[in-house]
């Protein structure tokens, strides 16, 4: 990896990743996410997709086919490129292209990239400094090596849809969010990155193998293997807070509040606030942390009758005077709103090459002395793929083959 900006000791920002490239075979939500992140670093993130495309581009409401918003925000900072990798040709484009690549991506089953004849013996013969990075669904020691997976799965198999059930829910439920495939994708993108700082002291490239069903057990249970962390066990595990009923947003007089009351010290500003400071002396179930905890939803309860007395923008005003922990219960279209997130910038309202003015959101990652490379907008299908053939050596005439016969596409 050789930065290609002057450093960040002469006063100039660069970008992180200047001079990384990622082939990034990923689809849908997971592997993209992770390598949104590399582009956003400055990598030159060149997105491989079939003749068909990504299938999530179609997912939504759009204004052109296949640029919908879930491929909108999560597939900025690349460039997209049209192989079909089933063919000779389109194999070997993609070989051509590993041999210079810093990273490959993919999110598919090994045994697909096997098919394929793109596995990791096949692409580190061709280049030993790769760093050859797997996104799937279960370590291939084990018997579910084969299966399929996606985030619903996921999320059941991880203990998550049956956490619900313990916290009240009448049925199991799936989290309303691809939160298994982000927090994959994220956990991807550290191996990916500790792989490269590896790889430029030792000169080697290396797998890095990320399934989905071992890191959301090892992320869900973090909180709640309890005290079936010991042995023999100390109860059925679970952690008892989160797993309270009454653990949800507060019902104001008029709509809802997230607060936490979590320290000593903000019992006592919050009592002290509603004139009710004797309660931590008097009651022994408000007493400590501990006491709390083993009386968690008779504290929520006591906690539910107050907030019923004032409103939410007075409980604000309130909370945030004595440094309790308060935050709005936003909305879809509220959150634009949020003064907070307007003031640091985080959304932005942009033009869009061929979509028109959209929202999008900026990299939640602030480094001062490093440019975030996010202006370069999610790409159409095979927008960027003459560009990246050209680089390759190839001519004109080559190109136009590879899209006559279907190999490669350009964008319309």
């Amino acid at each position: 990896m050789e930065p290609t900006d002057k450093d960040s000791m002469s006063g100039v920002r660069i970008s992180a990743l200047n001079g990384v490239r990622v082939i990034d075979l990923t689809s849908v939500l997971m592997g993209p996410y992770a390598t949104q992140f590399l582009g956003d670093y400055g990598a030159d993130v060149i997105k491989v997709e079939p003749p068909t495309g990504d299938m999530v581009r179609s997912v939504g409401p759009s204004r052109h086919s296949g640029m919908g918003p879930l491929f909108l925000n999560s597939n900025r900072s690349k460039r997209s490129l049209v192989l079909d990798l089933k063919t000779d040709a389109g194999r070997q484009i993609l070989l051509d292209l590993c041999r210079n690549a810093d990273v490959l991506v993919y999110n598919v089953r090994p045994a697909a990239m096997r098919r394929l004849r793109l596995s990791w013996d096949d692409i580190h013969a061709i280049n030993s400094r790769i760093i050859y990075a797997g996104l799937y669904g279960y370590g291939q020691a084990g018997r579910y090596a084969a299966r399929p997976a996606y985030d619903d799965l996921i999320q059941g198999g991880s203990t998550l849809s049956h956490l619900f059930t313990l916290s009240g829910s009448d049925e199991p439920r799936y989290v309303p969010a691809a939160i298994a495939d982000r927090i994959v994708g994220l956990t991807a993108l550290s191996g990916i990155m500790a792989a490269i700082i590896e790889r430029d002291r030792t000169g080697r490239g290396q797998r890095v193998d990320v399934p989905m069903f071992e890191t959301m057990v090892n992320f869900v249970l973090s909180d709640h293997l309890g005290g079936l962390t010991f042995d023999p066990p100390l109860d059925r595990g679970g952690y008892v807070r989160q797993l309270s009923a009454s653990r949800r947003p507060v019902r104001t007089a008029d709509g809802h509040l997230c607060v936490l009351l979590y320290t000593d010290d903000h019992w006592h500003r919050f009592l002290a606030c509603i004139g009710r400071a004797e309660v931590m002396d008097e009651d022994p179930r408000f007493a400590t942390f501990a006491s709390r905890m083993d009386n968690v939803d008779h504290v929520y309860g006591f906690l539910a009758e107050v907030f019923l007395k004032r409103t939410s923008q007075d409980w604000v005003k309130i909370l945030d005077d004595a440094d309790v922990p308060v935050m709005a219960m936003h909305t879809l279209e509220s959150v634009l709103k949020d003064e907070h997130l307007n003031e640091v910038g985080f959304f932005r309202t942009h033009e869009h090459p061929t979509e028109g003015r959209i929202v999008s959101m900026r990299n939640p990652v602030q480094m001062p002395d490093t440019t975030a490379a996010q202006d370069i907008a999610a790409p159409r299908l095979g927008q960027h793929s003459a560009e990246v053939l050209r680089e390759l050596g190839l001519n004109d005439q080559e190109i136009e083959e590879l899209f006559a016969s279907g190999v490669s596409k350009s964008a319309s």
